[in-house]
């Protein structure tokens, strides 16, 4: 019988060639070692000291963190430190360290800088918010701490307690339902985390050359040559890009920059052809490699989608869908506009349709697994149970107890804020409904998803609409300790720890050394930098730009609570968030039924919600660069060296930013005398 003249492709064909890519990247090891050392402890001390300031000092003055860099950092120093000692750094070793610089990234206190300016913002008073504002979020206006700018005062106490409290509880969640998740995930039903290796491979690559250091090996790895370049190309950049502008504003008030930061804007330049469209180009060489670094499908994905958009928002603005758009807006007032006249409902509808396929993927894979047959599926039970040896691996009940003790401590605290009257019987359903139902659910889709394509989902704005729809009146319900989170990301850290042979009691003995010293360190730098001068103010260029704009943000969702007239009434339509569902999964759909890679139909609809050229555009030069050039001219190798070469990068930046905050830091710890 002769083949039929069309033939659907299968899913399979086109998307196991790319997922294999990443999956075969890296393998587990057979040995698992402990990484918690006194080395960690110094390690946790080095942070706090250093890397937390400048962390929450980047973010005031520019607006981004030094994450990654701060990683990279705390790494190379140890690592070099180590070698002048005699000694050297285990791969489970550096991976506690890398963890530890990225986990002290997000200062728990930082939020106490953006509190005091809130509540005395034009913003949230205008709206009659600041005075509603409760104890346990900032003290009343009338708090003598304003004036003193110190939080070293008793008025802070229930704000500084609440803030304790999110921590340490949010971070035992975090960890132990995280873990969880990656048992029944990895263990049980042995999806293959592609993503994974993508983080692991930089720890990989410093530690091959600390092994070679250590035997004498005249043939230096390809790891750590490729990290070597990456690094060299993140100095010389970093010191255009990020170094001038940072010491040149430190020292003369003005920055000089070649390049345009955060972005060089065209919209003004182009809306006579492409009205309603924002456009312009980021000149960061990151998102140049990010490119490469990322899928390529994914890529062109969310090119595609952002073509889409491009043609779709000149059409609606001629119909009248984009009423608010008027001729001279900037980038930044154009994406405001359109998302309040369309991409707010629509861009909940696409993240609906990701959220929908997201379940319906889970469903059809429980369906494969219960038509396995049943010994396959006894054998596949037995054998989930027994774990690598040496990994450090807990029981599943204390698990359990841990996820019901965590989320019954949020539900009493919560309810004990705001007074368990009968008036608040809506907010304790909202409560137990996210507690012991959204949260579980949304977790579990989302460890699947990363397991089988790396990807995350979320339900959009189910948090708000909950709160809203609970009855409450009044703003105190948007800062209550709410017990919903998505812990299926975590799923891939344990991979990633899984993959460099660390111990997972490693990790869980530095979340009880490091967090204590966090608090600490960052609120007492917290407190230095606002006794130092007002925040916001012209100390503090990017928070004093944004944070205003943040605060009205801001106002417009606490203000639906209220009873009143908001923003919020005139962005949410149903019906634009209906079509947004029903494109989104129409072009699942249609995707999936013509074979189109997963990352491809992914990154498609993802770039249907108003994604900014100016990001996008450079990551598609790098992942066109990457296919075309550099895997024809290099092989199948390239994917694992361009995973190196970024980290190297991002060290590289690491560093050159760790500069430039050191020489600000040193400039502004002058005391300049009055003669």
């Amino acid at each position: 019988m002769s083949a039929p003249a069309f033939t659907r492709p299968t899913r399979a064909a086109k998307v196991d060639h790319e997922l294999e890519e990443f999956r075969n990247l890296m393998n587990v090891p057979s040995t698992f070692d402990e990484g918690f050392t006194w080395k960690a402890l110094i390690g946790a001390l080095f942070i706090a000291l250093l890397m937390v300031p400048g962390a929450i000092y980047m973010g005031l003055l520019a607006g981004q963190g030094i994450g990654g860099a701060a990683q990279w950092v705390t790494v190379i120093l140890f690592l070099e430190v180590a070698r002048r000692a005699q000694t050297q750094l285990k791969r489970s070793e550096i991976f506690v360290l890398f963890y530890m610089a990225g986990a002290a990234m997000g200062a728990p206190f930082s939020g106490l800088l953006w509190n005091q300016f809130f509540i005395r913002s034009q913003s949230a008073q205008a709206a009659g918010i600041a005075d509603l504002l409760p104890n346990w979020f900032a003290p009343a206006l009338s708090s003598p701490s304003y004036a003193l700018r110190t939080f070293f005062h008793a008025d802070w106490l229930p704000a500084i307690g609440l803030i304790v409290f999110s921590t340490i509880f949010g971070s035992l969640a975090n960890m132990v339902l995280g873990y969880g998740l990656f048992r029944l995930t990895s263990d049980v039903e042995k999806l293959p985390f592609p993503m994974a290796p993508v983080g692991a491979q930089g720890i990989m690559a410093l530690a091959e050359e600390t092994d070679a250091k250590s035997t004498k090996d005249s043939q230096t790895s390809w790891r750590w040559r490729m990290f070597a370049i990456g690094g060299a190309i993140g100095l010389a950049f970093g010191a255009i890009y990020l170094l001038l502008p940072t010491v040149t504003g430190a020292l003369t008030g003005t920055p000089i920059q070649l390049l345009k930061i955060p972005f060089t804007d065209t919209t003004a330049n182009t809306q006579g052809v492409l009205p309603a469209v924002a456009t312009g180009m980021c000149w960061d060489l990151g998102l140049l490699l990010t490119g490469m670094v990322l899928p390529f499908y994914a890529m062109v994905g969310s090119f595609l989608g952002l073509l889409a958009t491009i043609i779709a928002n000149p059409i609606l603005y001629y119909f009248g869908k984009l009423p608010s758009w008027t001729s001279g807006d900037d980038s930044i007032q154009t994406m405001f506009h359109n998302n309040v006249d369309f991409y707010f409902s629509f861009g909940i509808g696409i993240s609906l349709a990701v959220a929908v396929v997201g379940f319906f993927e889970v469903y059809k894979s429980v369906r494969k697994r219960r038509r396995e047959a049943a010994g396959e599926q006894a054998l596949a039970i037995k054998s989930s149970a027994m774990t690598p040896a040496g990994r450090g691996d807990i029981r599943a009940k204390w698990i359990i107890a841990c996820y019901f003790l965590v989320t019954i401590t949020y539900i009493i605290v919560s309810m004990y804020l705001i007074g368990w009257e009968k008036k608040n019987m809506g907010v304790f359903i909202v409560l137990l409904f996210f507690g012991f139902l959204y949260t579980p659910l949304i977790s579990y889709v989302t460890a699947r998803l990363e397991g089988i394509a790396g990807q995350v989902v979320e339900i959009p704005m189910i948090r708000e609409a909950s709160l809203i729809m609970s009855g409450y009146q009044g703003v105190k319900i948007w800062f209550l300790p709410i017990p919903i989170s998505n812990y299926g990301s975590m799923t891939v850290f344990y991979r990633q720890c899984e993959l460099t042979g660390t111990k997972f009691t490693s990790i869980w003995k530095t979340q009880v050394i490091l967090f204590p010293i966090i608090l600490f360190s960052s609120f007492f730098y917290m407190n230095f930098i606002w006794s130092m001068a007002e925040v916001p103010s012209s100390v503090y260029p990017f928070a004093q730009q944004m944070w205003e704009l943040n605060a009205a943000n801001s106002c417009i969702m606490f203000s639906s609570t209220m009873g009143e007239y908001s923003i919020f009434q005139d962005a949410f339509k149903p019906l634009y968030l209906l079509i947004g569902l029903g494109a989104g999964v129409a072009l699942f759909s249609g995707l999936s039924w013509i074979g189109a890679p997963i990352f491809l139909t992914y990154g498609v609809v993802r770039g249907l919600g108003q994604a900014m050229p100016h990001y996008l555009i450079p990551q598609l030069i790098g992942a066109l660069i990457g296919r075309f050039y550099f895997q024809k001219r290099i092989g199948p190798q390239w994917r694992q060296y361009i995973l190196v070469l970024a980290a190297g990068f991002g060290c590289g930046m690491g560093l050159v930013t760790i500069l430039g905050i050191g020489i600000t830091f040193m400039n502004k710890a002058v005391i300049q005398l009055p003669y």
